[in-house]
This record gives structure tokens, sequence and C-alpha cells, in this order.
């Protein structure tokens, strides 16, 4: 008997190399594919501006980087003894507002010159439900869609789901923006398997399709496009609340590694999955804490992985392995190695 079933996922072609730039930019999803890309040594440029939730902010964002925007103190509002930007997450808050603005113009400036030259785009759409601002909020300006709420008061905000027509209309626009400044681009979008339901189940359900609906057009109406199908490998595929974790709205560590999997199955170049072999060896001897780390035993441990470690490295030139080398010859690491989050 089959219990379950399992979602097969069209392989992209060409797949991601080792020598490829990609930035991803969306929801919290991002980021857990983000810090699995970052492990196995791909070249990564992570969310900006933060995360980001709807597709009107994830187009004012690469609107930004495209233009290069830099921003001053008129682009933010204090609240709770803090600075922000209604563009950002809150990590680009601020005690003062130069700190903000540091923060938000030397992101933007790296974000603009790794685009021009990227070659995937990673977009994470999580929600169509918008937050714009009131004529209550502070920074009011007509229509303006919030990326972050800064746990500003609930009139300065006013609630929409955002239609198709809408959708269609912002991801249009910076597609063609995106091609003009760098037409080698590649775009790869996917649904964030999150569950948005402080917006309530049903509303979830709906803003989900909004964006699946729009997606699915602009796969289908522009080349270079891809979708990966991370909503629907959690949703429909693994289909369980073991897979979720226990506020039952962000998929788990299980889950997620379920769709890395599949991720690097369909978009993965072979090239890339066979090296991924070796650094993931090379991962765990980094990570390895002897108990007597001057044993001869530890010592010819290390040798043996400058040496390895040196000859892949020499041999790959794009794939970055100073840190891990300079571990097995010294001894000393620079700082503890980031793991993968369960959520």
């Amino acid at each position: 008997m089959k219990f379950r079933s399992e979602l097969l996922v069209k392989k992209m072609n060409p797949g991601i190399a080792h020598v490829n730039q990609l930035l991803l930019i969306g929801s919290c999803f991002t980021e857990n594919i983000g810090a699995l890309l970052h492990e196995n040594k791909f070249s990564v440029l992570e969310n900006p501006n933060g995360i980001l939730f709807n597709p009107i902010s994830v187009c004012n964002a690469l609107t930004m980087y495209i233009d290069n925007e830099q921003i001053n103190t008129s682009d933010l509002f204090e609240l709770n003894e803090c600075w922000h930007s209604w563009r950002h997450h809150g990590r680009f808050s601020g005690l003062t507002d130069q700190e903000s603005i540091q923060k938000i113009n030397s992101s933007t400036q790296a974000a603009h010159t790794f685009l021009k030259h990227a070659d995937f785009l990673f977009i994470t759409l999580g929600s169509a439900w918008v937050y714009e601002l009131t004529k209550s909020a502070s920074g009011f300006k007509p229509s303006f869609v919030a990326a972050n709420n800064h746990k500003a008061p609930a009139d300065w905000f006013a609630k929409r789901l955002l239609s198709v027509d809408e959708v269609l209309a912002a991801m249009d626009n910076i597609i063609h923006r995106l091609h003009q400044f760098n037409n080698e681009l590649k775009i790869i979008f996917t649904i964030s398997p999150v569950r948005h339901l402080r917006e309530g189940m049903i509303e979830n359900n709906r803003s989900k399709a909004v964006l699946i609906q729009a997606v699915h057009h602009l796969v289908n109406k522009f080349e270079g496009m891809y979708y990966f199908p991370a909503y629907e490998l959690v949703i429909d595929d693994l289909r369980d609340y073991r897979f979720y974790a226990e506020d039952l709205v962000h998929p788990n560590y299980h889950a997620t590694k379920y769709v890395w999997e599949k991720f690097v199955d369909a978009c993965i170049s072979e090239e890339a999955k066979q090296d991924m072999v070796f650094l993931q060896e090379i991962a765990l001897a980094y990570k390895h804490n002897p108990f007597n780390p001057n044993t001869s035993q530890h010592l010819s441990f290390r040798k043996k992985y400058v040496q390895l470690a040196t000859d892949f490295a020499r041999n790959h030139p794009h794939i970055n392995l100073q840190e891990e080398i300079r571990y097995f010859e010294t001894g000393e690491r620079a700082s503890t190695p980031t793991l993968l989050k369960a959520e």
C-alpha cells in the first residue's frame, strides 16, 4: 500500500554550479535554504533587506539594489527608542539614525554589486497579504506597503489581500528591470511552506493561491524562469504535522532537510553534487572537537586534512576553504561554526 504521494520535481537546466553566484530574497524559508547553500560553499548573498514576505516589498528591495539607492534620515522613522525603515527587517534598525543608515546603505551597495554579476536570483514569496501605512503612521506615504511592522500600533496599518493582477504587475516590471540590469540572470521562484496562520487558515490559503497563480504565469511567460515546489513538497508530499515545529507554522529540521535534498537533486549540477560529498567530509572534520587536541593522532588527522583541503582548493579556486585550511594547520578556529537551525 502507498501511504503518501511523492512529488517528482522537474530538473532545472542548467543546474547551479559552485562557480555561480546566487542572490536569495524573500521569506524566512529563504534563510533555511541559504544556510545550507553557505554550508556547502556556494557563493550566496542572502536577504540584503532582511526577511521579506510579500511580493511588493520584494520588488521594492530589488529596485533598491538595481538603483543602488542610498537612504538618509528622511527615509527612517523613530519608534520605541530605535530608528527603523519601512522597507527593511528589524535587523537593520538602530539606536541612532546614522547606525541604521550605515547598515542599510552598506547592504544595498553590496547587493547592487553582487546582483550585477549574479547568475541566479532565488525569490521565495510568503504571503499576498500586505499592510499599507495609514495616515496615523510615522513616515506615512499613500499606499505604501510595509515590509515589517516593527511592533508599531495596529492603527498605523490597513490590511488587504493583493490580487493576482497586482502581483503580476509588480513582478513583471521588476523582471524587465532585472534583465536590463543583468541579462544573464536566471530566476528561481518558490512559495514558502511557512503557514501564515496569524492571518487565519482560510486567509492563508487564499494568499498562497494568489502567489501560486501569479508565479506560474510568470514562469510560463518568461524564459530563464524556474519554479521549485517547496510549498507542495511540504503541504502535499510530506503532508503531516510531525514535519512542523511546535508552532505548527514553520517546517521543522526534517522537513527542511527533505526539501533541501529535493532541491539538490533538481537544481544543483552533477559536478557540484560530487564536490558537495567531499565538502561535507571537510565540514565534519572542521567541526570535530577532539578530547585531546595535542595527541599525535589528532595532529596526524589535521595534517591529512590540510593536504586534502589544499589540493581541493587548488583545483577549485572558486570555492573558499581558507578558514578550514587555517584550522587544520593551526588547530584554531576563527569562530564557532554555524549549524542549521531547526526552523
